[in-house]
């Protein structure tokens, strides 16, 4: 891929984050580059503010509404679509809520421009605002994908902040099932690594706000979790001869 042919475009999914989405809009805005607003079913009052900031910067953002909420997973699947359809050789996915360091925006760029067949993974560095519960939560996880896929190369499962390749991601997702809720990351991610996909992990700095909103719904959500994660384990045994073949 050339230069002339590296196009990134940056991939907000939104739902309900109608206090947060302005600052962080504003924030991805200053790097220039063209950004789709992907509405999952947002409530009246959110929908109105992506409307309003759709139409206050027409030339640089897109927004995309579903119909009703079906998820982290289904929005970011459903922009990563809209964005090949818009041209776009890559998408950075960034979290609406203001908890990703934007000033790592030109790294993930960078990496990406420099390996065009990647996916530049978010390795999060945490600061004291997550909580014990969040934080081992997370490394349960990481231990279930370093098993899943026979390896370490995947540094962190769970972190929404990804440049994707466009058009392969959804060679990939019209391929295969992958979430569409808080499990669409890890196993996404997982899918990649097992066809042999590149990983690039970025370390980054992440924070959760005092007054941010959070979707994740703990039982319902750690049950579309664990069932992901069994999913993976027997497609891992399925892929077995393959995957040791890929790493020896």
């Amino acid at each position: 891929m050339t230069n002339a042919s590296f196009k990134p475009g940056i991939l907000i999914p939104v739902y309900n984050h109608e206090h947060a989405i302005e600052h962080t809009l504003a924030d991805v805005l200053e790097y220039g580059f063209n950004v789709l607003l992907v509405d999952d079913g947002s409530d009246q009052s959110c929908a109105e503010v992506l409307q309003a900031l759709a139409e206050k910067h027409t030339d640089r953002v897109t927004l995309l509404r579903l119909p009703s909420n079906g998820g982290k997973g289904a929005a970011v699947k459903a922009g990563l679509k809209k964005l090949r359809t818009m041209g776009m050789s890559h998408g950075l996915q960034v979290d609406a809520d203001g908890q990703h360091n934007l000033a790592d925006i030109p790294e993930f760029i960078d990496q990406g421009r420099a390996k065009p067949e990647a996916l530049i993974a978010g390795y999060p560095q945490y600061d004291e605002t997550i909580s014990n519960g969040r934080l081992y939560g997370r490394y349960l996880t990481h231990v279930w994908v370093w098993i899943n896929t026979l390896s370490f190369t995947i540094k962190d499962s769970m972190c929404g902040f990804r440049l994707y390749p466009v058009h392969k991601m959804v060679t990939l997702l019209e391929a295969e099932p992958c979430g569409n809720r808080m499990d669409f990351d890890p196993e996404v991610i997982v899918r990649w690594r097992w066809r042999n996909g590149h990983i690039v992990n970025v370390q980054t700095r992440v924070n959760y706000p005092a007054d941010g909103v959070s979707h994740f719904k703990l039982l319902h959500d750690n049950v579309l979790i664990s069932w992901m994660h069994t999913r993976l384990f027997f497609g891992m045994l399925i892929r077995l001869p393959r995957l040791l073949w890929q790493k020896f």
